[in-house]
C-alpha cells in the first residue's frame, strides 16, 4: 500500500471538525505532537508512548476507548499539519490536524476516516463514535492549551 497523503475521502465515516484555540500556535502543536505527554490532558487515551520525534515513517502506540493504536506519521509540516493512521482491530483510521495562524489564537482543524469491516458493518454507530471522540480531542486540546 502507497503511503497515504489524505484522509481516505471515500470511507464510509469521515468526521470533519474545526475549533478556534486562544492560544498560540506554537504552544497548540507542542501540546498535539507530544504523543507522550497525551494522557495528561487527554482522560480518553490511557496511555501513549513515541520513542522518536515525530516526522515521516515514525510511529507511535496509543490506547483509548480500549483500543491499542500504533499509529504511523505519514506527512508533516513542522508546525502546521501532522498526518497518521493506522489499523486498529479491523478498523483503518487515517488523521489529519492542521493549525492555522488566527487573530489571538489559532484555528484548528482535523479530519478523520475510518473503513474496514467493522465499520462497514455498523456505519451509523461508528461515525456517532468518531464524532464524539473527535470532539472531545479538540475540547481537551482547547482547555489544556488555554490554560497552560
Amino acid at each position: 500500500m502507497a503511503t497515504p497523503t489524505d484522509v481516505d475521502r471515500n470511507a464510509p465515516v469521515l468526521t470533519d471538525l474545526e475549533i478556534d484555540i486562544d492560544a498560540p500556535r506554537e504552544r497548540v502543536w507542542t501540546l498535539h505532537t507530544d504523543v507522550n505527554a497525551w494522557p495528561t490532558w487527554q482522560p480518553d487515551i490511557n496511555n501513549a508512548a513515541a520513542d522518536q520525534p515525530l516526522k515521516p515513517g515514525a510511529t507511535f502506540n496509543w490506547s483509548t476507548y480500549g483500543m491499542d493504536i500504533t499509529s504511523t506519521v505519514y506527512a508533516m509540516n513542522e508546525g502546521s499539519r501532522i498526518l497518521w493512521g493506522g489499523t486498529a482491530n479491523g478498523i483503518t483510521g487515517i488523521h489529519e490536524w492542521t493549525f492555522t495562524d488566527r487573530p489571538g489564537g489559532v484555528h484548528v482543524t482535523t479530519t478523520e476516516s475510518f473503513a474496514g469491516e467493522p465499520v462497514a458493518a455498523d456505519v451509523a454507530n461508528m461515525q456517532t463514535l468518531l464524532d464524539q471522540s473527535l470532539r472531545s480531542w479538540l475540547q481537551q486540546l482547547k482547555v489544556a492549551a488555554e490554560n497552560s
